[in-house]
């Protein structure tokens, strides 16, 4: 077996492991219509995927009113939950995760999602028992705060050279560099390549397959 060059991996989970991005920005749409708001872009709706909420929101619609905060999430949550049934791990995902376990590395998750929605998610994809830790945007400092990163290698006791972030959103690399973590980018989910590569990962890659063949020869 070839030497770990990284004890820890952590993903990222919309857009990164599971095909959910588009159903994201559809539901950010859906609640600023429900809630007679303009209606944001996709683009720019697609950019907040991975902040906290107060984050996204301030960004994605900054015409919503403080007083229709929690309004505009339940509407939000009602159109995702409605949909969540559809979304689907990105084809590959287990074969990576599991070839990375047999190799020795840990594995993590640090998201944008409630611990809620994460814990639903895991345990609808079956991906529960790969993960010896994750942190969510609602119990620490949301990305991209070093925080998530910084937290779950001290629970892990790993060093910052010895851990890895994969992401699909310059949040993603943004809080890796700031916790001095090595990254690679992922081009299928919610952000421009353009914008990923600005901030210079060790690796872009354009699908799963791309993924685990750069993990295989590199992590």
């Amino acid at each position: 077996m070839a030497e770990r060059r990284y004890r820890l991996i952590v993903f990222d989970w919309d857009g990164t492991l599971i095909d959910s991005a588009s159903t994201i920005v559809d539901c950010i749409q859906a609640a600023s219509r429900d809630l007679g708001l303009p209606v944001p872009t996709r683009q720019r709706a697609s950019h907040v995927i991975g902040l906290g909420l107060q984050d996204a929101l301030r960004f994605a619609v900054p015409e919503l009113p403080v007083e229709q905060t929690m309004a505009f999430v339940a509407r939000y949550r009602e159109h995702f939950l409605a949909r969540e049934d559809e979304m689907q791990l990105f084809q590959g995902v287990g074969t990576v995760l599991e070839a990375l376990l047999s190799r020795g590395h840990q594995l993590a998750i640090a998201t944008g999602k409630s611990r809620r929605g994460l814990e639903r998610a895991l345990e609808t994809s079956g991906l529960r028992a790969h993960f010896v830790a994750s942190r969510c945007a609602d119990e620490t400092r949301p990305k991209p705060h070093p925080a998530m990163l910084n937290e779950l290698m001290a629970e892990l006791g790993v060093a910052a050279r010895s851990a890895l972030m994969v992401g699909d959103t310059s949040h993603d690399l943004e809080m890796a560099r700031d916790a001095a973590v090595d990254a690679v980018a992922v081009t299928y989910g919610a952000h421009p390549e353009a914008a990923l590569r600005a901030l210079e990962p060790l690796a872009c890659v354009d699908s799963v397959d791309a993924l685990h063949g750069w993990l295989t020869q590199n992590a």
